[in-house]
């Protein structure tokens, strides 16, 4: 197929335009999309773990469910119906593959013959779109003749240039759910460095063994699931908010990697130590221990109790069990009901700040934010 060969700093991809009916063809749908009484059946995701991101992001994120995919499919279909003068599909479609693609040039440098991969392209950008072509083609295969839809091609790269590419395409609230960039935000060349750490923890927190939130991170974003207590990124917000107040203190270390373990260590005691303290109300739903507004408060507990005895770690769950005691003495007050009248407040970050303030001063530590204040 004739392609044009766009070079952009280390970057080398492809530009094609594709009969519709073609395209259509050689590309893997691996979300389920609807029409008008049809629909379009995800195909099996590979293993590769691009596909295997956005395939379970569409499946779960609020903005992919099914009904807003279908308006979505149904506005885009009717957009092709009525375009006559404009353009139809004026933007291009992200399309990759990990083959690499031989590229024989013609005319001049930039210009020539590119070869098709063997296997169908995985989608980056603009499933919807190409969703909504095939039912629009669908009910007037005619019009195919006069449709080709431009895509752009990255070939022979590897799964974190897909991931990244993904994260960049789809990086606005609208898009994607904050909790899935957090996933990435190790893997992605651009993130912060103070980012890329709190992700760290988050994913610590989430799948290390001795980790007593350990598969209680919501990851997906969706609310409704009751075995989890907090969304990843409401827990990522607050471990960042910690990192960011002592990054410069973590830049200066030799091995960033093992201060993160450390940091882990201080985040896992602490909670173990808080699971001992609260007993019975710990994961209890008629308490609000283990919702996300007393967690966040915990996790700035957390991070005022290590500035002061985060050393030596030997012995420091037995320490700061001690240190948190009369936090059991406070179980009644975190009753789920009639919580939010204990603690009054215009919204979910007055409360946290509330509670925070509250668990401190039960302890005998001063917030930070306090200590800041008079400073």
């Amino acid at each position: 197929m004739l392609a044009t060969r766009i070079r952009q700093k280390d970057s080398i991809f492809y530009f094609v335009s594709y009969p519709a009916q073609e395209i259509l063809k050689k590309v893997r749908f691996i979300s389920r999309y609807y029409g008008e009484g049809e629909q379009i059946t995800p195909q099996t995701v590979p293993h590769d773990e691009i596909a295997q991101f956005i395939s379970r992001i569409e499946r779960t994120d609020e903005a992919f469910q099914r009904e807003l995919s279908r308006a979505k499919v149904r506005m885009l279909k009717n957009f092709y119906e009525m375009a006559v003068a404009q353009p139809p599909i004026p933007g291009t479609v992200l399309l990759f593959t990990d083959e690499t693609l031989r590229f024989d040039a013609t005319t001049s440098d930039d210009v020539g013959r590119l070869q098709e991969p063997s296997s169908k392209y995985l989608i980056i950008d603009g499933q919807h779109r190409l969703a909504a072509l095939r039912f629009y083609l669908q009910e007037r295969p005619d019009d195919a003749a006069n449709l080709h839809v431009p895509c752009v091609i990255f070939d022979g790269r590897s799964e974190d240039f897909a991931c990244e590419m993904f994260v960049i395409i789809n990086s606005t609230p609208t898009r994607i759910n904050k909790s899935h960039l957090v996933d990435l935000y190790e893997r992605i060349s651009w993130a912060e460095p103070d980012r890329r750490f709190a992700a760290r923890l988050v994913e610590d927190l989430y799948t290390e063994g001795d980790s007593p939130l350990r598969y209680r991170i919501n990851r997906l974003g969706n609310r409704s699931l009751q075995d989890k207590w907090i969304l990843q990124a409401e827990l990522f917000n607050e471990l960042h908010r910690w990192v960011t107040t002592e990054w410069k203190q973590i830049q200066r270390v030799s091995n960033v990697y093992r201060e993160g373990e450390r940091y882990y260590g201080v985040v896992r005691d602490f909670f173990k130590a808080a699971h001992k303290v609260w007993g019975d109300a710990w994961g209890h739903t008629g308490y609000m221990v283990t919702r996300p507004v007393t967690l966040k408060a915990m996790v700035r507990v957390c991070a005022d109790l290590a500035r002061e005895d985060a050393e030596p770690a030997e012995g420091r769950v037995q320490r700061w069990e001690q240190r948190l005691a009369p936090w059991g003495e406070q179980v009644r007050a975190f009753r789920a009901e009639g919580f939010y009248e204990r603690f009054p407040a215009k919204g979910q970050v007055e409360r946290v700040a509330r509670i925070h303030r509250e668990l401190a001063r039960a302890v005998g530590i001063e917030p930070r934010s306090a200590r800041a204040g008079r400073e």
